[in-house]
């Protein structure tokens, strides 16, 4: 009789294998891990800006507000290479000091506002105390060129950084100087504060010693005679050295710097 073969039974399948728990635990895990770093970064980012000092141009001193003189601004140079301070000059003069701020040394509106300035020096001074300095970011020999050939009574004072520029409010985003005017008396005390022209600038000043030496004639009338100077050295001077509006010869900054350079004299101001 044949024997009878019998089939094999088949192996069992294995098991589908084990699916790895790359499940909502651990997804959940990393997202708190991530959600953690990102909360710890913005802690870090408020820390910094905490003890960052507050005197730029978003935080600028209020008028009637008394600042804190010490290491406010930073350290900034004469014209003629002294390292110092706003609280240095503060500390030097009889009564504060006036800042007024310029965008570039040498170009017309910048020239304009200088001799303003310098011819209404003595009356602007004398009998209020107030020391006087034109602030820019040019170099000291720029500005020693600038004050040299105006006959400048005063200091011009070289910001490059533009810390002081930007702890008193006048420094442009991303760069750059608003043209304008600064007064603080000697014990921090914000008398002026405010951007505009060549002429808006001086008459703020005027305005301060007036309040400051009670009302004098002879500062209005010494403001007003180097006004009506200026402008009649204007009218002779037209389609010779025109100046430009503020804001467009300050948006030509980087232009009139390559022209200075390469010695193509007064250019547009920034």
């Amino acid at each position: 009789m044949p024997m009878e073969l019998r089939k094999r039974k088949e192996a069992p399948a294995p098991p589908p294998p084990a699916r790895k728990k790359t499940t909502k635990t651990a997804a959940a895990t990393a997202k708190t891990a991530a959600a953690k770093a990102k909360d710890a970064v913005k802690e870090k980012v408020a820390e910094v800006a905490a003890a960052a000092p507050t005197n730029g141009a978003s935080d600028k001193p209020a008028v009637g507000t008394t600042i804190a003189l010490d290491g406010f601004g930073g350290e900034i140079e004469t014209n003629d290479g002294a390292k110092t301070t706003l609280k240095a000059l503060v500390d030097e003069s009889k009564a504060g000091v006036v800042l007024f701020t310029y965008p570039k040394a040498s170009t017309p509106g910048c020239t304009r506002q200088a001799c303003l300035f310098r011819d209404a020096y003595t009356a602007l001074t004398s009998t209020s105390g107030l020391a006087i300095y034109g602030l820019s970011t040019d170099s000291p020999k720029a500005n020693t060129t600038f004050q040299t050939k105006q006959k400048l009574p005063y200091p011009l004072l070289c910001d490059p950084d533009a810390t002081l520029i930007g702890a008193i409010g006048l420094k442009k985003a991303p760069k750059g100087t608003t043209r304008g005017v600064f007064v603080v008396d000697k014990t921090g005390k914000v008398l002026a504060s405010q951007a505009g022209g060549p002429e808006a600038t001086v008459g703020v000043v005027r305005e301060v010693v007036e309040g400051l030496v009670g009302g004098s004639e002879e500062v209005k009338g010494a403001v007003e005679e180097a006004e009506k100077e200026e402008g009649g050295k204007d009218e002779e001077g037209k389609g010779e050295d025109v100046p430009m509006a503020d804001e467009a010869g300050e948006a030509n900054e980087e232009e009139g710097k390559k022209a200075e350079e390469n010695g193509e004299g007064e250019k547009k101001e920034e």
